[in-house]
C-alpha cells in the first residue's frame, strides 16, 4: 500500500469518477462512503485499471447526504464566521483499495503528492476525512492517513483494533467500539438464558476483530459457541454462494437456536434466502451492520426466518434533514453525481427494464424496486423529488454523521479562534493541528453532550432493536438500551411481553439449567455439563452455579439443598406423644403399686397375703417404684446428671425387686424339694432373706459406683449422621459400655437364678408357692432384655426410648405376675382350701405311683386330725409330724404360717402318705416368714 504512493501521484479528472461530489470551501472535508456495494470483477483485476463500481447502495448514500446537509446547515448558521466549509465526496465502493485511491486524490496538492521526510508543514486541500463505513476500509485508510497525521472521523467503523492509538493515532469515531457492542451481545444472550449459540462472520478485518472480541465477552458471560463459520466478505467471490449453503446446512443441523451474524447486509440476505428454502426458523442476533437494514426487513418471506434482535448506535431523527431529502438537489456551486444516479434510478422512465428480457444497461432487480410508479410522468428526472428516502429508510441512522460534522465544526471553531463575527486563525493549517483540537472537543447537540475518550471513541451507548412482524415485512421496534458506562442492559418491557415469532427463544442451551441445590459438572465445554446435587453440608442457592458452598458453622444441609439451617435437636421431649405415653405408663405403674400396697395392708391377714409375705412384697414394690421413677429421668433434654441418675435408679430398684423374687424362689426350693438331712441343713442355713436381699443389692450398688468412677455415663458426643438434619442428644453409657453391660448382666444373672430355682419347684402347688409367676415374670424379663440388646445397638438414635420401654415392660411383668393375682385372691378368691386338700394335691404331684382312691379316702380322717393339730399350733416353730410321741414344743409366736417339708424323696416314695402320717418321727420345721 505504501509503495503505491511513494512517488508522484497524478491527479485524475472528475469525469473518471474518482470523487463524485464536491463543493468548494475555505476548509474542505473529505467524505468517503460506499455509495456502491462492490467493485465489479475485482477478483479478476490483474492490471491497475480504473475501478468500476456497481449496485447503488441507498443507506450509505443517505448517510453521505446527512453529512452534506449538516455542512450546509453550519454554513447557513454562520457557526464559523467568514469561513465556509466545503466537501469532497469519494465512493469507496466498499473496497479498501478503492478507498486508498480516494485518499491519494484528496491529499494531492496541485495534482501531485510529493514524498517528504517530514510532513509537519504538509497542507493538503482536505483537512479531515469523514469515513469510511466499514472497519476494514477504515483500517486501511487510517494507516495511510497516519503518515500525514490527517484526522479521520468514522461514524460506523466499530472494530476494536481502531482504538489502538499506537497503530491508528489519527482515527476517531462517533460511536462506541465493538468491545462494548460484543459485550452487549453477550449480555443480551445471557439475559435471555442463551448459552449455546452459533456465530457466522466475514473474513474481513471487521468480522475477525468483532468475532475475537465476542469470544472474550462470551466467555465472561458463560456463553459458548456451538459452531463458528466464516464467509467471504467480497460479494462477487466465486465460492460465496457455495459457502452460504454450507453455513445454512450447519445452522439447520445444530442444536443451537441462536445465531449471531457479523456480516454485511448482502450476505445476510443470501443466508436468509437459503434458510427460507427449508422454512428454518432461528433467533438471529445482528451486528450494527444490518441491525436496521430496511431492504432486509422488506425481504419477501422475512417472517419465516424467526426472531431478530440487534444493537444499533443511538440515533435521532432530524426534521430539517427529512425535509432536505424530500427536496433533494446538489449544493449550489458544486455537483453531486450520486444524487444524479439516484434520481435516474428513481425517476427515469425505463419500462423495458421490467420485461422478461431487460437490456444490459438496466439495474439489478433489487434496484428496480426503488423505481417510482410515476417515473414516466417526469420529463426531467433530475428535477423530480418525493419522500421515498424518508419512508424507505430510517433517517435516524444518519445521526452519527451529523454529530461527526458538528465535532469537526467545533474543533475548527477552536482552531481558527472564531468569535461571533470572525475567525482570526490561519485557514490553510496543517491537518495535525485540527487533530489535536478534535481530541479535546466537547460540545452539545440536541441536548446531549459529546466528546472523544482517550481511545478516540464516543461512549454513547446502543439501542436494542427487535424486528417485529408488520404484515409481510418487519418493522424496527426499540425494546431497550445498553449503557456503555455501567455495562447494563435496560429492557423497556418485560421479556414475556415481547412479540416472539419462534417458540425456541428460551431453549438455546447445550444443557438444561441446573436448578438451585445442584451444580454444573462440566464435560468438554463450560456450557455442556450434567447437573449434580450438592453433597451434605453444602448448598447451592442459585441457578447454574459451578461450585457448592459450604454451610456456615452451626448449620447443615442434606443432599441437593438450596440452603443451610441449624440441625434440630432430637431427644424425648415432654410435649411429644411417645414420651407422654412413657411418662403416663410410668406414673400409672407407680399409682398401681400404691393401690396394691393399700390392698396388701388392708388384707394382710388373708391367706393369699400371708402366703405372699407382705413385708417382702412391700420391699419389691419399693424397688419397682424406683424402677418406674427412673423412666421419668429418660425424658427431657439429657444432661450428665440425668444420664447417671436414671441408670443408677433402675439398677438399684430392679435389683432390689429381683433379689426379693430370688428369695421367694429359694424359699420354695428349700421348702418343697426333698434333700438329704445334711444337705437340707446346709441349704437351710443360707436362707436369710434380709441378708440375701441386702447383699445382692449392695453388690449392684458397688457395681454402679465403680461404673460412675471409671466409665461414667455422659452426653454422647458422636457427630450426627451426614444424612440427617437431627442432632440426637442422648446419653452415652460410658466409652466402653462395660459398666452398663455388667449392670444389666448382674440383674439378668439374678433373674436367671430365680428362674432356675422356681423351675425346679414348678410342681409345687400354687397355693404354697409362686413358682409359676416367678417363672413367667423372669422369662418375660429375660426375653425383654435379650431383645433389648440388638434393638439398642441397631436403633442408635433411639436408645433412651428403647431402654425406657424395656424397663416399663419388665416392671409391669412383675406387677402383673406377682401382685395382681394376690390382690384378686384377697378380694374375690375362695378361702376353702385346707391344708389337707393342698397336701393331697401335692402328694398327687409328687408320687409317681399314686395310691388307689379308696385307700386315700380311708386315710382322710387321719389327715384331718393332723390338720387340726397343726391349726392348734399354727404359731409354733416346731410341730410333731404324724406318728410322733405327741409332745409339741412351743417357740416364737410371731411366725405366721407353717409349711410341711417332706423328709426325703426315698421316704416319700417308699411309703404312702397314710403310712407316713402314722409314724413317730419328729422333724423340726422352720417357718418361712420374712
Amino acid at each position: 500500500m505504501m509503495s503505491s504512493i511513494l512517488g508522484l501521484v497524478r491527479s485524475c479528472d472528475y469525469a473518471q469518477s474518482i470523487c463524485g461530489a464536491q463543493t468548494p470551501g475555505d476548509v474542505v472535508i473529505g467524505l468517503m462512503l460506499p455509495c456502491h456495494r462492490k467493485v465489479e470483477d475485482l477478483h479478476q483485476r490483474t492490471r491497475p485499471e480504473s475501478f468500476k463500481c456497481t449496485e447503488f447502495d441507498l443507506v450509505p448514500f443517505m448517510e453521505s447526504l446527512a453529512a452534506i446537509h449538516t455542512i450546509e446547515e453550519i454554513n447557513a448558521a454562520g457557526v464559523l464566521p467568514g469561513v465556509r466549509l466545503g466537501y469532497q465526496m469519494c465512493d469507496t465502493c466498499s473496497d479498501a483499495t478503492k478507498a486508498l485511491q480516494n485518499v491519494e486524490h484528496m491529499l494531492a496538492v496541485n495534482g501531485s503528492l510529493n514524498v517528504k521526510c517530514n510532513y509537519t508543514d504538509f497542507r493538503p486541500p482536505v483537512k479531515v476525512v469523514l469515513g469510511a463505513r466499514y472497519s476494514e476500509v477504515s483500517i486501511a485508510v487510517a494507516k495511510l492517513l497516519s503518515v500525514y497525521m490527517v484526522p479521520q472521523v468514522s461514524c460506523t467503523s466499530s472494530s476494536p483494533a481502531l482504538s489502538d492509538k499506537l497503530r491508528y493515532p489519527i482515527f476517531l469515531r462517533t460511536i462506541p467500539s465493538d468491545v462494548h457492542q460484543t459485550k452487549a451481545l453477550a449480555k443480551l444472550m445471557a439475559h435471555f438464558d442463551w448459552n449455546w449459540v452459533g456465530v457466522v462472520y466475514g473474513d474481513d478485518d471487521y468480522g475477525k476483530a468483532a468475532f475475537q472480541s465476542f469470544l472474550l465477552a462470551a466467555e465472561e458471560m458463560s456463553v459458548c459457541l456451538a459452531y463458528q463459520e466464516v464467509v467471504p466478505h467480497y460479494l462477487d467471490h466465486e465460492h460465496s454462494m457455495q459457502r452460504i449453503k454450507q453455513v445454512a446446512q450447519q445452522i439447520r443441523s445444530s442444536k443451537a437456536q441462536v445465531v449471531l451474524l457479523i456480516l454485511k447486509p448482502d450476505l445476510v440476505e443470501d443466508l436468509f434466502k437459503e434458510m427460507m428454502l427449508t422454512n428454518t426458523s432461528r433467533t438471529w442476533i445482528s451486528s450494527d451492520l444490518w441491525a436496521k437494514n430496511r431492504p432486509l426487513a422488506h425481504l419477501p418471506g422475512i417472517n419465516k426466518v424467526g426472531d431478530i434482535f440487534g444493537f444499533t448506535f443511538v440515533g435521532r431523527k432530524s426534521e430539517s434533514f427529512d425535509a432536505y431529502l424530500k427536496n433533494l438537489s446538489p449544493t449550489p456551486g458544486g455537483h453531486n453525481r450520486f444524487i444524479e444516479e439516484y434520481k435516474n434510478l428513481r425517476f427515469n422512465c425505463t419500462p423495458e427494464c421490467f420485461s422478461n428480457y431487460p437490456p444490459s444497461y438496466c439495474p439489478p432487480p433489487d434496484l428496480l424496486k426503488m423505481k417510482s410508479v410515476n417515473a414516466c410522468n417526469y420529463t426531467d428526472p433530475q428535477q423530480a423529488n418525493d419522500d421515498y428516502l424518508v419512508t424507505a429508510l430510517d433517517t435516524s441512522e444518519a445521526f452519527s454523521e451529523r454529530v461527526a460534522v458538528w465535532a469537526i465544526a467545533n474543533a475548527l471553531k477552536k482552531l481558527l479562534q472564531c468569535n461571533r463575527s470572525s475567525c482570526s486563525g490561519e485557514i490553510n493549517f496543517p491537518p495535525w493541528r485540527l487533530l489535536e483540537e478534535l481530541k479535546k472537543v466537547y460540545f452539545e447537540l440536541d441536548n446531549q453532550t459529546f466528546f472523544f475518550d482517550k481511545s478516540g471513541d464516543f461512549v454513547d451507548g446502543y439501542d436494542l432493536i427487535m424486528w417485529e412482524k408488520d404484515g409481510q415485512h418487519r418493522t424496527f421496534k426499540k425494546e431497550g438500551r445498553y449503557h456503555v458506562l455501567d455495562g447494563r442492559i435496560e429492557l423497556y418491557v418485560d421479556v414475556s411481553e415481547l412479540n416472539w415469532l419462534s417458540t425456541t427463544n428460551n431453549s438455546s442451551r447445550c444443557s438444561e439449567s441446573c436448578p438451585p441445590g445442584s451444580v454444573k459438572k462440566i464435560a468438554n465445554v463450560s456450557c455442556c455439563y450434567t447437573c449434580t446435587p450438592c453433597v451434605e453440608g453444602t448448598f447451592a442457592d442459585a441457578w447454574d452455579l459451578n461450585d457448592c458452598q459450604k454451610c456456615p458453622n452451626g448449620t447443615w444441609s442434606l443432599k441437593g439443598w438450596t440452603h443451610c439451617e441449624p440441625r434440630e435437636e432430637s431427644y424425648l421431649r415432654w410435649s411429644d406423644p411417645h414420651p407422654i405415653s412413657l411418662v403416663a405408663s410410668a406414673a400409672f405403674g407407680i399409682l398401681l403399686l400404691l393401690v396394691i400396697l393399700i390392698i396388701f395392708l388392708v388384707y394382710r391377714d388373708s391367706p393369699p397375703m400371708k402366703r405372699a409375705e407382705v413385708r417382702l412384697s412391700c420391699v419389691m414394690m419399693a424397688g419397682l417404684a424406683v424402677s418406674f421413677a427412673s423412666v421419668i429421668c429418660f425424658m427431657g433434654k439429657p444432661n450428665v446428671h440425668l444420664c447417671r441418675a436414671r441408670q443408677v435408679m433402675y439398677a438399684m430398684g430392679f435389683t432390689l425387686c429381683v433379689s426379693c423374687i430370688l428369695v421367694k424362689a429359694y424359699r420354695t426350693f428349700l421348702a418343697f424339694l426333698p434333700f438329704g438331712q445334711l444337705r437340707h441343713r446346709q441349704l437351710n442355713r443360707l436362707y436369710k432373706p434380709p441378708v440375701i436381699v441386702i447383699v445382692l443389692t449392695v453388690l449392684q450398688g458397688i457395681t454402679c459406683i465403680l461404673w460412675l468412677i471409671f466409665d461414667s455415663p455422659d452426653i454422647d458426643g458422636t457427630p450426627p449422621s451426614p444424612q440427617s438434619m437431627k442432632r440426637i442428644i442422648q446419653c452415652n453409657e460410658g466409652t466402653t459400655f462395660i459398666g452398663f453391660g455388667i449392670m444389666l448382666s448382674y440383674i439378668a444373672l439374678l433373674a436367671l437364678v430365680g428362674f432356675l430355682l422356681a423351675f425346679k419347684g414348678r410342681k409345687v402347688p400354687q397355693e404354697f408357692s409362686e413358682t409359676g409367676y416367678i417363672i413367667f415374670s423372669m422369662l418375660m424379663y429375660l426375653f425383654v432384655w435379650v431383645c433389648f440388646i440388638p434393638i439398642y445397638i441397631i436403633k442408635t438414635g433411639e436408645g433412651s426410648s428403647v431402654q425406657a420401654s424395656a424397663i416399663l415392660v419388665s416392671s409391669y411383668g412383675v406387677v402383673f405376675c406377682h401382685f395382681l393375682p394376690k390382690c384378686y385372691g384377697a378380694l374375690w378368691g375362695s378361702n376353702t382350701d385346707t391344708l389337707e386338700r393342698i397336701l393331697r394335691r401335692w402328694h398327687g404331684f409328687s408320687s409317681p405311683t399314686p395310691e388307689p382312691e379308696p385307700e386315700l379316702d380311708r386315710e382322710i380322717p387321719r389327715i384331718s386330725a393332723v390338720s387340726k393339730a397343726i391349726a392348734r399350733f399354727s404359731q409354733s416353730k416346731t410341730i410333731a409330724t404324724p406318728g410322733s410321741s405327741g409332745k409339741l414344743g412351743h417357740d416364737n409366736p410371731s411366725f405366721s404360717d407353717v409349711v410341711i417339708i417332706p423328709v426325703s424323696n426315698e421316704k416319700i416314695n417308699s411309703s404312702p402318705l397314710s403310712v407316713t402320717l402314722g409314724t413317730q418321727v419328729r422333724k423340726r420345721i422352720r417357718s418361712i416368714s420374712f
